[in-house]
């Protein structure tokens, strides 16, 4: 069944289109053809084996970038639907939004960030977003037509949820709205909140099983505390695990009903005509001021015990030695990178953004591997 969508959505047959003319597509829209290159895609696959929070060989049950991309995707669609919003396009966006992602997350970015603006200052570094646009734009071969995916404007719009004017100006379409102070498509507004929703809730659940975050700290967290004690009064004697599910799924419920009336609110007051007229108005995808507090609070305690566990630093640490490393020893010896990878009269901005493309592609087990026959004489073999 059709979905029936608003006039300020994104329609799939009003697209500004894509980089390189295609056909169009004989029994699919526009977005849903994006949606499954994705899902086809390389990069895609491997967000099974990227850190979430905890590394992958840590618990076969901790989240990885790929479960989290999927949660956030169910997240967004759900909103989606009740914003009478394109549905295919929110979707395509939320499995795409991580596919830039280093391995050991967040730490390996800020480590090959680092290492780019200090070998090459004029590189620019490293941010997941920009390297998301540039895996479905450059990276990605599966085609004899084009590089990349070939996305739709709109899909790609939504993958860059934030970026430099000096680094927009280098980005033609994509990169406009950036300079002439617009907003993005609704689709890519409810996207960006969900995948706050789905992170946020989602790691508690993943603190509590790692046993680094306990029930009693978070009962001093406004949005969990209460939720908790709505669970206890409704399943009396329910063993604890599944008193956990049932709080987050009520934070989770509670988020995106609020989401969805407070945005339902923003768009009645402005009236936009068009996809147009929403990137023309302020951001109108938002929380209530009171949801807002309480998800910053949640975000502030995860921040500060579960983030910043010493655990959790022990292994981040790790993590970035090994980027750092592995980034450096490509430097100095191109020669130890795949030929691909190596551009050796191409100067050392050329040879350092290949270098973090290699990086930046691989799994956390292939990141640990590779680290290995570079620096330890035991697997000096391996290939």
């Amino acid at each position: 069944m059709n979905q029936t969508l608003a006039p300020y959505a994104a329609h799939a047959d009003q697209s500004r289109g894509r980089r390189f003319a295609e056909p169009p597509p004989a029994s699919r829209t526009e977005f849903q053809r994006d949606r499954d290159r994705i899902v086809h895609a390389k990069a895609f696959r491997r967000l099974e084996y990227k850190t979430q929070v905890f590394v992958n060989h840590e618990g076969d049950l901790f989240r990885t970038r790929l479960t989290h991309s999927i949660e956030v995707a169910q997240i967004a669609r759900s909103v989606a639907r009740n914003l009478q919003i394109n549905e295919d396009l929110t979707e395509a966006i939320a499995l795409a939004h991580d596919l830039g992602h280093t391995p050991f997350g967040h730490a390996g970015q800020d480590a090959l960030n680092a290492c780019l603006r200090d070998r090459v200052p004029d590189s620019q570094g490293f941010e997941h977003n920009l390297q998301s646009l540039r895996v479905v734009d450059r990276l990605e071969e599966r085609y004899g037509d084009f590089d990349g995916l070939n996305l739709c404007f709109e899909t790609r719009e939504g993958i860059l949820k934030h970026c430099s004017r000096e680094r927009a100006a280098r980005l033609g379409d994509v990169g406009e709205r950036f300079l002439a102070g617009l907003q993005p498509s609704l689709e890519a507004q409810v996207t960006n909140l969900c995948d706050e929703i789905a992170y946020n809730n989602h790691d508690i659940d993943d603190g509590l099983r790692s046993g680094l975050i306990s029930l009693q700290q978070l009962q001093s967290v406004e949005i969990f505390a209460r939720h908790w004690q709505q669970a206890l009064a409704a399943y009396p004697g329910l063993e604890e695990r599944r008193l956990i599910a049932e709080t987050v799924r009520r934070m989770i419920n509670t988020l995106i009903i609020d989401l969805t009336e407070h945005t339902r609110a923003r768009i009645q007051d402005v009236a936009p005509g068009d996809i147009d007229a929403v990137r023309a108005a302020p951001a109108l995808v938002s929380f209530s001021a009171d949801l807002h507090r309480q998800s910053r609070e949640l975000k502030a305690f995860l921040r500060d015990n579960l983030y910043r566990h010493y655990q959790v630093m022990r292994m981040t640490n790790k993590a970035r030695r090994i980027v750092q490393e592995m980034f450096h020893a490509f430097m100095d010896v191109p020669g130890l990178l795949p030929p691909k990878y190596q551009r050796l009269d191409a100067g050392p901005r050329a040879q350092a953004r290949a270098i973090a493309d290699y990086i930046a592609g691989m799994t956390d087990r292939y990141a640990m591997l590779e680290h290995r026959r570079l620096f330890d004489m035991s697997t000096r073999h391996a290939i």
